[in-house]
């Protein structure tokens, strides 16, 4: 058993580890370095010995050996205001998290969105700090992505590049796809002036799905919002001022058509007799709202998953030919259509 005067006598090393575990060094090593060319036995017979003694691996040597950090940073292009209120990015994180959990690798939360933000960003996404970045939240044509690809930075984003940008590596839902199913479960259902409460324009998913809308559609009635309900709030407001006729409204954001509703209420319209509504996301909102709203469900988790696992390909030096992957989405019925 280790005693405090143990303990106190020197930090574990290595070879005492291997020592008590009845290994060699490199066995331990292997095991630290998170190897799966090591036998059951040999794994558990380490891990107790690591636990016994209180071995605490050293950093900053392995970081000179295998030039890794054994970190990923996640950068969210937001505010903290807006990472906390929308239950995408805690979705999100916590797939990634997960994802990450069996590698031994640190996840690094950054937020940036102010201009000092970025720039302190913008100078620690260096492969002295992190092995790797997944982006998400991205704006526009923003130019992080190619950067970290010049200083040889392995990089994923959230969300096909806008533009004329590509050749990167990005993980996306199907928000054209499953735009246009909405609005044309809107259509069959005999709803002839269908609104859409659209994303913002200079975000992947906000483009793609006010196109998705325009596929049905055509032009049709459209009020910008920012994926917040407040601006869905506003931008029922505007819809209603322009096309007091309008009877059902696809909203980008399961948080806009939220927004949406209470609007809808407050001037007499009865959610979906009157108008009927869906969202996107189909996050917990959707089962919270009265009457329950109508969604399209974006596979977050699989989306955080697939970003994990092509970011550790391209750490591990893996070739592979899927630089693109579009996952499916799909209309989750309720009673707000």
């Amino acid at each position: 058993m280790t005693t405090e005067r143990s303990r106190a006598s020197g930090r574990p090393t290595l070879d005492q580890v291997a020592s008590r575990a009845g290994v060699g060094r490199g066995t331990v090593s292997r095991v630290v370095n998170g190897s799966d060319k090591v036998s059951a036995s040999a794994r558990r017979a380490v891990e107790s010995a690591i636990a016994e003694l209180g071995y605490v691996p050293n950093r900053a040597a392995r970081t000179l050996v295998t030039q890794r950090t054994d970190s990923i940073a996640l950068v969210i292009f937001e505010s903290g205001r807006r990472f906390f209120a929308e239950p995408f990015f805690g979705r999100i994180v916590q797939s990634i998290a997960s994802a990450l959990g069996g590698r031994n690798l640190q996840l690094l939360l950054m937020i940036a969105q102010s201009p000092e933000e970025r720039h302190r960003t913008e100078g620690f996404l260096t492969r002295q700090h992190v092995d790797g970045a997944l982006l998400l939240s991205l704006h526009g044509d923003d130019i992080l992505p190619a950067k970290l690809e010049e200083r040889g930075v392995a990089m994923v984003r959230a969300g096909r590049p806008t533009g004329a940008v590509g050749g990167q590596t990005f993980v996306d839902a199907d928000n054209r796809g499953g735009a246009r199913a909405a609005t044309e479960y809107l259509r069959a259902r005999g709803r002839r002036r269908i609104a859409c409460i659209a994303g913002p324009q200079d975000m992947p998913p906000g483009i793609a799905r006010l196109a998705g809308y325009q596929d049905v559609v055509g032009r049709g009635a459209i009020a910008i919002g920012d994926f917040s309900e407040e601006s869905g709030e506003a931008a029922m407001r505007r819809l209603l001022d322009q096309y007091a006729d309008l009877d059902a409204v696809f909203a980008a954001s399961d948080l806009m058509a939220a927004g949406a509703m209470r609007v809808l209420r407050e001037n007499g319209r009865r959610v979906p007799a009157d108008v009927a509504v869906v969202g996107f996301d189909d996050s917990a909102i959707a089962g919270h709202t009265d009457p329950g709203l109508t969604s399209v469900h974006q596979p977050i988790e699989e989306m955080g998953e697939e970003m994990v696992r092509l970011l550790l390909a391209k750490i591990d030096g893996i070739d592979f030919d899927q630089h693109e992957v579009v996952l499916p989405t799909r209309l989750v019925p309720r009673g707000s259509a």
